[in-house]
């Protein structure tokens, strides 16, 4: 399946991965611009096709005096003003089918998580907004499964379609990616590495999901190797204060290394 989902979403001259990156939930207006604007500057210097990423809210919780969002049409106007400014399409993730068309009204790519990814009625709510649709991979499934959430909204006459691996569960406490699962999704879908995500540690006794940002170079770096056509990953100027995922985000003054970095190894991929 060629990358011709959306004009940003598509392989370069260079035949560059794309990015799908932001802040893991909007906080605000401020904090949103700040990290598009600096992302903007990286990927245009780069030539990664880019797309900004932010929940609109949160609904996989552990607690339920966790941070869920800041209202519903607050956040997905930042959204859309995200993508006016920058000249960006950007993606959230949606929950139930009522989000499906109120999300489709102002992001590009409506992205299903991986805890819902096998509930056909979502599957088919974002694909009949005619929106790509980024199906997050199960921490639960195998690789091979993930062709039938594809098929779903392959059926339902949309045939812009991501696969994101996200990692498996280990255990109780930890994900771990197989990275054969990687050309074997490439068989049904152009397929994304969510690297932040990946490294999460789940199920801590705090409550508050743990996560090892300094394993994110190690997995990005294997992820193009092994042929990912895109990275996700969640950055922040202040991971530490960070509302959402802070425990696995990469910081925002790191980025521009470690994509210099996946660009050269791109390269080098592609010249073998």
């Amino acid at each position: 399946m060629k990358l011709e989902l959306v004009p940003q979403i598509k392989h370069t001259q260079s035949n560059n991965f794309f990015l799908l990156c932001g802040p893991c939930a909007i906080e605000g207006e401020d904090m949103a611009m700040r990290i598009a604007e600096r992302v903007v500057s990286i990927t245009d210097k780069l030539n990664i096709p880019y797309v900004f990423k932010g929940s609109f809210k949160k609904a996989n919780r552990s607690r339920v005096d966790s941070f869920t969002g800041i209202g519903d049409q607050k956040a997905l106007k930042i959204l859309r003003k995200v993508s006016e400014t920058f000249k960006v399409p950007t993606i959230t993730d949606i929950h139930d089918v009522s989000d499906a068309q109120k999300a489709a009204e102002y992001v590009d790519v409506l992205q299903i998580p991986a805890f819902l990814v096998r509930q056909t009625d979502l599957v088919v709510a974002a694909a009949e907004t005619g929106k790509v649709v980024n199906l997050k991979k199960g921490q639960f499934m195998s690789p091979e499964s993930m062709k039938h959430a594809v098929q779903k909204v392959l059926d339902s006459n949309n045939q812009q379609v991501l696969v994101t691996d996200r990692g498996t569960m280990f255990g109780y406490q930890d994900m771990i990616v197989d990275f054969r699962g990687i050309p074997t999704m490439k068989q049904y879908a152009p397929v994304v590495l969510d690297v932040t995500h990946s490294l999460q540690q789940p199920n801590q006794s705090s409550g508050v999901t743990g996560g090892r940002p300094d394993m994110i170079e190690t997995i990005a770096r294997a992820g193009i190797v092994t042929g990912a056509d895109g990275i996700f990953m969640e950055t922040h100027f202040d991971p530490s204060n960070a509302k959402s995922d802070g425990a696995n985000m990469l910081h925002l003054d790191y980025l521009e290394k470690l994509l210099t970095n996946l660009v050269a190894i791109r390269k080098t991929v592609n010249s073998l």
